[in-house]
């Protein structure tokens, strides 16, 4: 599941704001629930059922859906063993469905926003930015074939060989230059064969499908120092036109790396009333690729430690995980406290460690959680 869903509401962003570029500051910080309280215009496409999946064309955008992203996150490893996070997220928001009149250049349904966020684990800090763009002017788009999607200066696309991806973005005080290989993985069609399902209501899913563990390497800047990292990322793929159901508040993501060479994808949909929905869903991918789909009854997640934003939001930041079917029993702790994207939604996104019965790496995603719920510390 990702976040990408509320990306409707990320309108009001481009409203507010006179120029594409930075988020502008009267922006608006919205929780997930009060994001996508509403539903799309009709005219969008639906997922409804399952598809056949066809490369390189699905790797690049689907305008008859409402929202769509590029998703990586990745664990990495300088030269010195300095530690760090990354995410780079691309998302298209449609205005509204069909193409827009071509009498100007600057006119366009399809707009783009970014998210770029770096974890320096050693020094504890986590830096992030927000990027905006109309999709028009060469500002802001995405092809196929060759693939590449782009925000300005922030893009993800392959190489001249295209086998391997080329990701790059810089923004302020920080920066990433990197290179990610295609790896031994297959890739996992999420879900019913790539249709997820968010809930019963038809229509109320997605298409996704994700690169589990891509071997990576480049450099990332923060400030004026440069490192060179090597490590292993995480890609996710995901287009919609649906919203969270009327009594769903939010979801707890995990993407975790084992070093035993498996890879644990799990999205815990949470209701209004702090239980777990049963349209929860996941993935185990072994090492040698084969895949099997975790059902919310094969999955314990319990809550350790939680964190508080400034304003009162608590966000748990350490679970225990449970799977007794494929025999994990996993310690899951972020490695800052606080990796918050407090942008136009408000979500917590950051670097993890794994420990327990197995260790490895990850990346975890909290939403839909404000001062209102009551979370009591175990």
């Amino acid at each position: 599941m990702r976040h990408a869903l509320l990306l409707l509401t990320l309108l009001l962003a481009l409203l507010l704001s006179a120029c594409d570029g930075d988020t502008p500051e009267s922006t608006t910080t919205l929780r997930v629930d009060q994001a996508m309280g509403g539903q799309p215009d009709p005219g969008f496409a639906r997922a409804l059922e399952p598809r056949a999946f066809h490369f390189p064309q699905d790797h690049g955008a689907h305008p008859e859906f409402a929202t769509e992203w590029w998703y990586l996150t990745g664990n990495l490893i300088s030269e010195t063993g300095q530690r760090f996070g990354y995410q780079l997220t691309l998302f298209r928001v449609g205005l509204r469905p069909g193409q827009a009149q071509q009498d100007s250049a600057w006119r366009t349904h399809q707009v783009y926003m970014g998210h770029l966020a770096i974890s320096d684990i050693a020094a504890a800090r986590h830096y992030s930015a927000e990027r905006f763009a109309r999709a028009a002017a060469g500002l802001a788009g995405a092809r196929s074939d060759p693939f590449e999607v782009w925000l300005g200066p922030w893009s993800i696309h392959t190489d001249n060989e295209r086998s391997t991806l080329a990701v790059a973005a810089q923004q302020n005080d920080i920066g990433l230059s990197l290179q990610l290989q295609p790896g031994n993985k297959p890739l996992v069609l999420q879900g019913e064969r790539g249709l997820s399902r968010k809930s019963a209501t038809p229509g109320n899913a997605s298409y996704y499908y994700s690169l589990t563990r891509l071997p990576t390497r480049g450099e990332l800047r923060i400030g004026d120092k440069r490192y060179t990292v090597e490590g292993n990322s995480w890609l996710d793929r995901e287009w919609s036109s649906s919203a969270l159901d009327k009594d769903q508040a939010g979801w707890d993501w995990f993407a975790l790396q084992l070093d035993d060479g498996r890879d644990v994808m799990f999205y815990q949909l949470r209701n209004k009333q702090g239980g777990v929905h049963e349209f929860s869903r996941g993935k185990l991918v072994e090492k040698d690729g084969r895949v099997h789909t975790l059902l919310p009854n094969q999955v314990t997640l319990t809550p350790r430690r939680y964190w508080q934003a400034k304003d009162g939001e608590r966000y748990p930041i350490k679970w225990r995980m449970q799977v007794a079917d494929h025999q994990l029993d996993l310690e899951v702790e972020a490695l800052i406290d606080d990796q918050l994207m407090d942008y136009t939604v408000r979500y917590w996104e950051g670097a993890v460690d794994v420990s327990g019965s197995h260790s490895g790496k990850g990346y975890l995603e909290l939403s839909g959680y404000d001062s209102r719920e009551q979370l009591t510390d175990e």
